[in-house]
């Protein structure tokens, strides 16, 4: 009689109690390494496992600590160690053993003649096969460390030890080599090479009883990963880890994309705070540029100029100190009255140019002459900016000897500069050209603002001066010529053409000519032998002594070169024209006043 050193129970052979301790004492150690938690058969506990304590790093520890399982028992006749070892390799063996349609729950013989080691081993080395093919099926191989990665090693013979490649294998051999240690027929034995499934405690084997779909126990199959749970809770439980690691997943990669998201707003963010940083520099850069190009850049107006010029004048030696003192008090004067001092004017040439086409220049047919004109240039006052300045001084110096305008003109003289630009902010005020006025902040006056067609139109309808702007918008020529600026000129100036003698004084007025940048005054046209045509233009720009060569008996042709302009000459883009008509009713005055609140110019073409 054999004793159990555990419960002290007798049996009466050394099978009987290898059976004994299999059925009886191994699953009162079946204890979870992580919770504690006993009192379930084998597959109960590694359903547990499985599916409460996945995380990979909580298997890795609990391998090392259920790797292996001993179990001893003493031999009261032989006094030696039986060890009966079990590999329990992550709780894998029996999930999947319990879940392998092929598995049987075998009873074992009460007589113990059936040989127990041969029984444990072929259903030990064909579980290790079933999951050997699991493990592939799942590429639990990517599993780095974690409890799926175990060493499938090669069934051994229990009775003479050889080793064969699989399972299918060893059966064989202990069916032809071992028939007669077996007291079981070979069929019973072939069902019992799976891996069996453990018994509750102190349950009995029961005989060919297969936990399949066709018996009374449910199997669950997991709608993830294919696992089949014989409890509903477990696999509830199992479906819940699932979804638990996929929202974790899910989770950390919003989480990661909401960061990328919000770095890239961030980065977006600041490139266009620094590309709108340096657009600003460089607008701002250029509106200064503007600023100081047109005079609106607070660095004063016709006076400062005038006086920080002739200091320096001074300063070179081109000046004596006394005559910076005259001409300061001179300027004074004329700013305080408000009238040309004319030392910038040269009167005369009309007639000069009557002269000379009577007497001289056979290359030309006709030429057509405007009434007298006084030239006006650029001082040191308004040099770089008072050309719009001088050339309505010569306009209205025409006007001036011209009886037909006395009326409005009241006997008025030729006013200075800053007289002028008082005149051009009383229009404004008057309600002229609002949209004009407000780009140059309503104020004229102590700057070096450029005026322009607009401007000088302004003033002389606030004058009841009647006069109209025409747009030469484009080129209407080749190579950037605009022939239609000739034609319109010779229209204004002559209404007959043929018949008329061969210089021709007319009544008309100068003609205003603006492109960008200058501005000059139109007195007259000439038509050439070969049909051309050439303008003369009077040039603030031109200094006095220049333009008194013009006044001498013998004058030449070559004189006449900076006052003649043919078609190859003009090139700018656009070109404006205000062109003096007659005289304004008042009437006709407040009708123009309204239509300057939009200003429209005729184009052409």
């Amino acid at each position: 009689m054999l004793s159990c050193d555990i419960c002290g129970e007798t049996v009466t052979s050394e099978p009987d109690m290898k059976a004994h301790l299999l059925i009886v004492h191994m699953e009162n150690e079946v204890i979870c390494p992580f919770c504690k938690l006993s009192g379930m058969n084998y597959d109960e506990m590694c359903f547990h496992i499985e599916t409460a304590h996945f995380e990979q790093n909580e298997l890795e520890r609990s391998f090392a600590r259920i790797n292996t399982i001993q179990y001893r028992t003493s031999d009261n006749r032989k006094d030696n160690t039986l060890q009966c070892r079990m590999e329990v390799n992550s709780s894998v063996h029996s999930a999947c053993a319990s879940n392998h349609p092929k598995i049987l729950a075998q009873s074992l013989p009460n007589d113990g003649t059936l040989k127990q080691k041969a029984f444990y081993s072929e259903n030990l080395t064909e579980a290790r096969k079933f999951l050997k093919s699991k493990e592939k099926e799942c590429d639990l191989s990517k599993i780095k460390g974690s409890i799926y990665e175990t060493t499938y090693s090669p069934p051994e013979c229990p009775f003479c030890g050889r080793i064969e490649d699989c399972s299918q294998d060893m059966e064989n051999h202990v069916k032809t080599k071992h028939a007669n240690l077996l007291d079981t027929p070979s069929e019973v034995h072939a069902c019992s090479l799976s891996t069996p499934t453990w018994p509750h405690k102190n349950e009995p084997w029961a005989q060919n009883t297969s936990l399949s779909r066709d018996h009374d126990q449910p199997l669950y199959d997991c709608p993830m990963c294919g696992l089949i749970c014989t409890n509903y809770h477990i696999l509830q439980e199992h479906v819940d880890l699932h979804l638990e690691e996929s929202s974790f997943g899910q989770g950390i990669d919003r989480v990661q994309c909401s960061r990328d998201l919000e770095l890239a707003h961030q980065l977006q963010q600041e490139e266009d705070r620094k590309r709108r940083s340096e657009e600003s520099q460089q607008e701002m850069g250029e509106f200064q540029k503007l600023q100081r190009q047109y005079g609106l850049d607070n660095s004063g107006g016709y006076k400062q100029q005038q006086l920080r010029n002739m200091e320096i004048e001074v300063n070179r030696g081109r000046m004596h100190p006394s005559e910076f003192h005259r001409r300061k008090a001179d300027m004074m004067e004329s700013l305080a009255i408000g009238i040309d001092d004319g030392k910038t004017k040269t009167s005369g040439i009309i007639e000069a140019l009557y002269r000379y086409y009577q007497n001289a220049a056979t290359e030309v047919r006709r030429v057509w002459l405007s009434t007298e004109v006084d030239h006006f240039h650029s001082s040191f006052g308004d040099k770089g900016w008072g050309c719009g300045y001088r050339n309505f001084q010569m306009l209205l110096s025409s006007l001036l000897r011209n009886d037909a305008y006395d009326d409005c003109l009241k006997g008025m003289s030729i006013p200075c500069i800053p007289k002028i630009q008082s005149m051009i902010e009383d229009a404004w005020k008057e309600g002229f050209d609002p949209q004009g006025a407000s780009q140059l902040n309503n104020r004229l006056q102590g700057t070096k603002a450029w005026i322009g067609a607009c401007e000088v139109y302004t003033l002389l309808t606030s004058l009841r001066v009647k006069c109209h702007i025409v747009d030469f918008h484009k080129s209407t020529g080749p190579l950037g010529t605009h022939p239609r600026l000739f034609e319109w000129i010779l229209n204004y100036y002559s209404s007959e053409r043929e018949g008329s003698p061969k210089v021709v004084c007319t009544s008309k007025p100068p003609i205003y000519l603006q492109h960008q940048g200058h501005s000059r005054t139109v007195v007259g046209i000439e038509e050439r032998k070969n049909r051309t045509l050439c303008l003369l233009i009077f040039d603030p720009g031109c200094p006095s002594r220049e333009m008194q060569k013009l006044l001498k008996q013998d004058m030449e042709a070559s004189n006449l070169k900076q006052l003649r302009k043919f078609v190859g000459n003009l090139k700018h883009k656009q070109y404006q024209i205000v062109a003096v008509e007659g005289v304004l009713s008042s009437e006709e005055k407040v009708a123009r006043r309204q239509a300057s609140q939009v200003f429209t110019a005729e184009k052409i073409p």
